[in-house]
């Protein structure tokens, strides 16, 4: 089995850091990155991507799965059915700290990314970079604001730590 074949640790990671944030009060919330296959209240999402408290309290008939989050949650006072696939999520996090993990954009993303950002001039647009999953509440309208997006330090790596 070669690591094309190997399933994504990612659907497990988001798993545990919810259960994580659940266990010690705080609230998750997932960054993700959208697209067509995300269903979502379009008129949340700024710059594509949309950040989601999915605690217990914000979400019902939540499942995690390993191809895709479901719930159903409440946007202006309407319920609305949410449809992430897991690939589309940047990030999870608690909102109190800001800690948690964000993820390597997927290579799906990436050839989306090269292939379609432009800007009116025809000129390729940089894709935006997730690398900080700090976040907090704006002060005017109590919607969580998103990550603050980072240089591209290179390609992630496990340090060993004694």
């Amino acid at each position: 089995m070669d690591s094309m074949d190997t399933p994504s640790t990612r659907p497990y990671l988001i798993r545990a850091l919810y259960e994580w944030c659940t266990d010690n009060g705080f609230t998750p919330f997932i960054a993700v990155q959208v697209d067509e296959t995300v269903r979502v209240p379009m008129e949340f999402v700024k710059d594509g991507e949309i950040v989601l408290n999915v605690s217990f309290d914000a979400t019902s008939a939540l499942k995690l799965g390993n191809d895709y989050i479901e719930f159903k949650g409440r946007f202006g006072g309407v319920a609305r059915d949410i449809l992430v696939p897991v690939n589309r999520v940047l990030a999870i996090y608690a909102r109190e700290n800001g800690q948690g993990m964000a993820f390597p954009v997927s290579s799906v993303m990436r050839q989306e990314s090269q292939s379609k950002p432009v800007d009116a001039e025809g000129e390729r647009v940089a894709p935006p970079v997730l690398a900080s999953v700090e976040a907090g509440i704006a002060e005017d309208d109590g919607t969580p604001t998103p990550p603050k997006p980072a240089s591209p330090v290179g390609r992630p790596a496990l340090t060993r730590i004694k």
